[in-house]
């Protein structure tokens, strides 16, 4: 072992340690429970309240911009999980020849979905059609890409269209609230279709029905707003898992919202491309290329 290799084993066993604790303190849990408990504190409508859970909350991660928000002053915890960001603060790519990110998120596993399967982490893979529990539309999407796109606690929450689109249906699936983060990823199969989540197929202008996104909730605050329902979708839901919901979208216009970080998983038919750009473990801001569109995608790469 070299002179580097033995400096370095001191702070990789301390890596997996901490990595190894983050799971079992965040999947051992009663997920439930903590994650009702946090949606009630995170509420509380106190300013000094509220300062003090960010001032918390910012010890234990280096990246919450809040320098960002359309505003500094929050009322609750969920007022600055839920912040908005200042008008400009994320330009929206206008090529037409591009579907754009629909959120902050550190990209995670991307590729061509293979047999049905895409890759969760290392070793681990799941089945698209236990991610979209629909049988129909898996069909459309076997030979297509997906994007994993994990939103940090810490990054803004909100979630956009990635190009001109309408929603005409939405499928939410309960299930249950297991952290999204890699040291779960890489150890717990099959979290993305145990967790709840929705299912959104967008009708692409030009495209037809050419891409589908999947927001998964997550321990802590686990609840999904959308714009083109009045309520909100959570483990208290009791409705139809179908949902009729007609809404247009411009590119980049508001969608919804998680009230905590989780991921989106974007799946796009075959004929789209991945943007060149893309790479694991690197940040993408909302409004940023994601996508290439089938008559463009050769000229782009």
């Amino acid at each position: 072992m070299t002179d580097t290799a033995r400096a370095d084993a001191p702070v990789q066993t301390r890596l997996e340690l901490r990595e190894t604790m983050n799971f079992w303190l965040t999947n051992r849990l009663p997920r439930n429970l903590l994650t009702r408990f946090i949606g009630w504190f995170s509420r509380i409508e106190s300013p000094w309240l509220a300062k003090l859970s960010i001032r918390i909350w910012q010890t234990f991660v280096d990246d919450l911009r809040l320098e960002e928000a359309e505003k500094q002053r929050f009322t609750s915890l969920h007022d600055c999980f839920v912040r908005r960001l200042k008008p400009g603060a994320r330009p929206v790519d206008k090529r037409p020849e591009m579907l754009v990110s629909p959120c902050d998120a550190v990209l995670g596993a991307i590729g061509h979905i293979r047999q049905g399967q895409l890759l969760q982490a290392k070793g681990l893979s799941y089945s698209l059609s236990e991610l979209l529990t629909d049988p129909m539309l898996a069909d459309d999407y076997q030979d297509g890409i997906y994007v994993t796109l994990r939103l940090k606690s810490s990054m803004y929450h909100r979630f956009h269209a990635p190009d001109d689109c309408a929603i005409r249906e939405l499928r939410y699936i309960s299930g249950e609230v297991f952290n999204v983060n890699p040291p779960t990823l890489a150890r717990l199969p099959g979290v993305f279709v145990r967790n709840e989540r929705a299912v959104l197929p967008l009708d692409i202008d030009g495209l037809g029905q050419a891409a589908v996104l999947v927001p998964v909730a997550a321990i802590l605050v686990a609840s999904m707003r959308f714009h083109c329902l009045d309520l909100p979708l959570n483990q208290r839901y009791q409705g139809p898992a179908h949902i009729h919901c007609r809404a247009r979208y411009r590119r980049g216009e508001e969608m919804g919202w998680f009230e905590h970080g989780s991921t989106i998983i974007a799946l796009a038919r075959s004929g789209l491309e991945l943007h060149p750009g893309l790479k694991t473990g690197e940040i993408i801001r909302m409004g940023e290329p994601l996508l290439c569109k089938p008559q463009q995608a050769s000229a782009t790469i």
